[in-house]
């Protein structure tokens, strides 16, 4: 991708994030990139084919991937704090304001899938970990699918809201409630509760 091009999908996903794929118009992407709009055409048929090129690049995908979950010590208590803390990490602000901009339905269909890998690395991970977890003898639990997923909405749900609503909401910091989170989900398998 040249340069040109390369300002124009950065000017596009930063506009989406701060503004929404519907609010975001080919003349405010093209005076953020400083192009005109014709140079913007010749460049992408039109706003949705900018946004397809910007989610291919890395720097406008967030990187969750299975690999980023690697790090366990077969410690429960331990690695639930690791996979929340590789996503916190991972999932910013910025890109939890872009994935809400990116949900337009015109550009749905063409998005979800690619928006939709990042929890599924996130829960694919962490339901391996509940197997090899039970294999190895350290918990027994039927339905491991929906333990990740409480483990993956506590996360996402922090995550979104303070991006949304900053300390507004709730002063909890994030290291007090990812303790907090997974005291209580070890203390409930434990107990047998959860």
């Amino acid at each position: 991708m040249d340069d040109t091009s390369q300002k124009i999908v950065d000017a596009t996903m930063s506009l989406i994030r701060d503004k929404g794929y519907v609010a975001t118009t080919t003349k405010d992407i093209a005076h953020l990139a400083g192009v005109n709009e014709c140079t913007l055409f010749r460049k992408f048929k039109n706003k949705k084919d900018i946004v397809l090129h910007g989610m291919e690049q890395e720097k406008w995908r967030a990187d969750v991937t299975p690999e980023i979950f690697q790090n366990v010590t077969w410690n429960l208590r331990s690695d639930l704090e690791m996979y929340m803390n590789a996503y916190m990490d991972r999932i910013t602000p910025d890109f939890v304001n872009l994935s809400i901009g990116l949900r337009a339905p015109q550009l749905y269909e063409e998005t979800a899938s690619l928006i939709m890998k990042i929890p599924q690395a996130f829960l694919n991970s962490l339901i391996e970990y509940f197997h090899e977890m039970d294999r190895r003898g350290k918990i027994s639990h039927p339905d491991y699918e929906s333990l990740a997923m409480q483990i993956f909405s506590s996360t996402f749900g922090y995550t979104f809201l303070s991006a949304s609503f900053h300390q507004n909401l709730s002063k909890v910091t994030r290291l007090d409630f990812i303790k907090s989170s997974v005291d209580i989900f070890v203390k409930g398998l434990s107990d047998g509760t959860v």
